[in-house]
């Protein structure tokens, strides 16, 4: 596919995906969308691909929709066709460990759409939040499940009700983030992290444990034992746990044999 408002590349099979639009700081655009969609879905079909790192061309990461169009920005849209969800494929639907390397400013939608990756890492400088009350609309990209589930009611609600700005260093104590460094260093930290996925993580033990991971919030301590023990089923006695214990046994980078899309189970949904 031929990206516009994207760069999507891979290396040492990491997919490095690029939002491209510096001169807007990377602000959504609908081909964004599109473009990003498409590098989702082919980062999840494609098994030479066993991580994905997403980043913001230039200074910042996203900073939110683009608002050009002015009063028009969010006008009424047709009700049968317009989505809240902005990308038609998540980051939690990539069958690989997603990555993001939040270089600069996420703000609005761009901070929504990082939430929906695995891990982010951010910088020091980025200036962050959840803006969307402060112009009229609500916060998007299923962020009222994504970001309640990663730090709890209470500062879901101060950060979206109030639609406050917080820097970098706080992302990472409210726990938005996992790792702040200076903007210089996060996408070096966030490919150092996806090249080590890449070589030794078996790829369909991380799909399956990135699966459960996303589904089963809300579900009971019972329900989560079960599925365990299924997936275990699915991976026990099978060349990846044969070869993940005499790598570590002989001291040498695994050799991986399991597909994430040859050898996904056909009872867990793709």
């Amino acid at each position: 596919m031929a990206y516009e408002d994207i760069a999507f590349e891979v290396a040492d099979q990491v997919a490095i995906i690029t939002l491209k639009r510096p001169e807007q700081l990377n602000a959504f655009s609908g081909r964004m969308g599109i473009d990003l969609a498409a590098a989702y879905t082919e980062c999840d079909r494609n098994d030479d691909i066993r991580a994905v790192v997403v980043t913001g061309a230039g200074r910042a990461f996203c900073a939110g929709a683009d608002m050009t169009a002015g009063a028009e920005t969010f006008a009424k849209q047709d009700a049968r066709s317009f989505s809240a969800a902005a990308v038609e494929v998540a980051a939690w639907d990539v069958r690989k460990p997603v990555i993001a390397a939040i270089n600069g400013h996420a703000v609005g939608l761009g901070l929504t759409l990082a939430m929906q990756c695995d891990i982010r890492l951010i910088a020091r400088e980025a200036k962050c939040g959840f803006v969307h009350v402060r112009r009229g609309v609500i916060p998007d990209a299923y962020s009222h499940w994504s970001v309640p589930r990663a730090i709890g009611f209470a500062r879901t609600a101060e950060l979206f009700l109030t639609g406050r700005m917080f820097t970098g260093e706080e992302a990472v104590q409210l726990g938005l983030a996992s790792r702040v460094l200076p903007a210089a260093e996060v996408l070096p930290a966030a490919m150092a992290m996806a090249r080590d996925i890449a070589v030794n993580v078996a790829p369909l033990s991380a799909a399956l444990s990135k699966r459960l991971l996303w589904e089963n919030q809300w579900t009971t301590r019972e329900e989560v034992g079960r599925k365990e023990t299924a997936l275990h089923h699915v991976v026990m006695g099978r060349p990846d746990a044969i070869e993940g214990v005499m790598a570590f046994v002989e001291r040498r980078p695994p050799r991986w044999q399991l597909a994430v899309t040859r050898d996904w189970p056909a009872e867990w949904p793709e």
